[in-house]
C-alpha cells in the first residue's frame, strides 16, 4: 500500500457464504474456514447482512412515499448489528493476525437493492444486462419524485456513514467499498448522472472510513468511466481487469492506490485448470511491471463452478 514490493505479492479471493452463514457463529466459522483453508493474507468480511429496510411499508421502495419514510440510521440497528457482532467476533479471534476489511456497497446500490424485494441469493456480477427491473423502478423514480429520491440517498449515506465508523470501531482494519457506475447508463439523466447524484455520497461514506488503515476499493462491473474513481481516497483499488478492464498493464504507471486485480473469476476460476491459474496469476505480475501488486479477482466467485484446486494453485504460485 506504500508503493513498496513485498516479498510475494499478496492473496485474497472472496465468495458469498450459504444464507445460514450470513450471521452468528455459522458466519464467524465460514470466514475463519476459508482463510484457514486458502491461506490468504487478508479477509474481506462478506455482508449478506444487508441495509435494514425500517421505515418502509412492506420492505421495499415503490413509490414517492417510501423514499420519504426512510429514517437516518445509528448504523448499529437490526442488520447493522448482526454484521458489527461478526466483526467483533473475528476480531476477537484473528486481530494481528491479517488485515480484516468489512463490504460495504454504496448508496445507490443500497437503493437499488431496496426498490425490489430481499433475495437470499447472491452470485457473481452480470455484466452487459439492460432492463433489470430495478434500473426500471429507480428511472420512474426519478422522473416522478427526483427530490424524495435524492433526500433517500442522502439518508441512506448518512445511515451508511454511521455504520463505518461502528465498524472500524468493532475492530475492522478498513472497508471494501462496493461502486458501480454502468447501471447509471439506462436511466435518465446519461453519463453525468453518477458524478451528480453518486460521487458525493461516495465521498461521504469514504470520508467515515478515514481511519482506516486499508480501504480497499472496488469497483463493480463494467465501468464507464475507471478514471472518475482513480482519485478516491483509498488505499487500493480492485476491479475486473480481463473481463471488464481496463488492463492492468494500461494503468500501471497512472493509478496512484495500490492495485488488486489479475483474476478471472468467471473465467480462468472455473473454466481453467490449475496451470492456467498459475500462468494467469504471473501475467497479472508481469502487467504490473515495478508497481506491487494484490493478486485477487474482479468479484466474488461462484464456489459450485470453482474449483478448490484452482484456488489453492494460484495460492501456491505466490510461495
Amino acid at each position: 500500500m506504500n508503493g513498496r514490493r513485498p516479498d510475494r505479492p499478496p492473496v485474497s479471493f472472496w465468495y458469498h457464504f450459504a444464507p445460514e452463514c450470513a450471521a452468528g457463529k455459522a458466519a464467524v466459522e465460514a470466514h475463519a474456514d476459508h482463510m484457514k483453508k486458502y491461506d490468504l493474507d487478508f479477509l474481506k468480511i462478506m455482508d449478506d447482512n444487508r441495509y435494514p429496510r425500517i421505515g418502509l411499508r412492506d420492505g421495499v421502495i415503490s413509490d414517492a412515499g417510501d423514499l420519504e419514510r426512510l429514517p437516518v440510521l445509528n448504523g448499529d440497528e437490526d442488520r447493522f448489528g448482526l454484521q458489527i457482532e461478526l466483526i467483533e467476533e473475528l476480531t476477537r479471534r484473528f486481530r494481528g493476525e491479517f488485515r480484516m476489511i468489512t463490504t460495504v456497497f454504496n448508496s445507490w446500490t443500497v437503493l437499488r437493492q431496496m426498490v425490489a424485494p430481499e433475495s437470499e441469493k447472491h452470485a457473481p456480477p452480470v455484466i452487459g444486462e439492460t432492463g433489470d427491473p430495478r434500473d426500471n423502478a429507480l428511472s420512474r423514480l426519478l422522473r416522478q419524485a427526483p427530490e424524495a429520491l435524492g433526500r433517500a440517498l442522502n439518508v441512506i449515506t448518512e445511515s451508511l456513514a454511521g455504520f463505518v465508523r461502528n465498524c472500524l470501531a468493532a475492530g475492522a482494519d478498513g472497508i471494501f467499498f462496493s461502486v458501480r457506475d454502468d447501471w447509471m447508463e439506462t436511466l435518465e439523466g446519461g453519463r453525468g448522472m453518477y458524478d451528480r447524484l453518486v460521487r458525493p455520497s461516495d465521498l461521504k461514506i469514504l470520508a467515515a472510513a478515514r481511519e482506516g488503515a486499508f480501504n480497499l476499493l472496488h469497483i463493480c462491473g463494467r465501468a464507464v468511466d475507471f478514471e472518475r474513481f482513480a482519485a478516491y481516497p483509498v488505499h487500493a483499488v480492485n476491479w475486473a481487469d480481463r473481463y471488464a478492464g481496463p488492463s492492468i498493464a494500461s494503468v500501471a504507471d497512472w493509478l496512484s492506490p495500490a492495485l488488486c486485480a489479475g483474476l478471472n473469476n468467471l473465467g480462468t476460476l472455473a473454466t481453467g485448470s490449475p496451470e492456467d491459474c498459475r500462468r494467469e496469476a504471473a501475467d497479472a505480475v508481469r502487467q504490473a511491471g515495478e508497481r506491487p501488486i494484490i493478486l485477487a479477482p474482479g468479484c466474488t466467485f461462484d464456489p459450485a463452478t470453482v474449483p478448490p484446486e484452482n484456488l489453492h494453485a494460484i495460492r501456491s504460485f505466490v510461495g
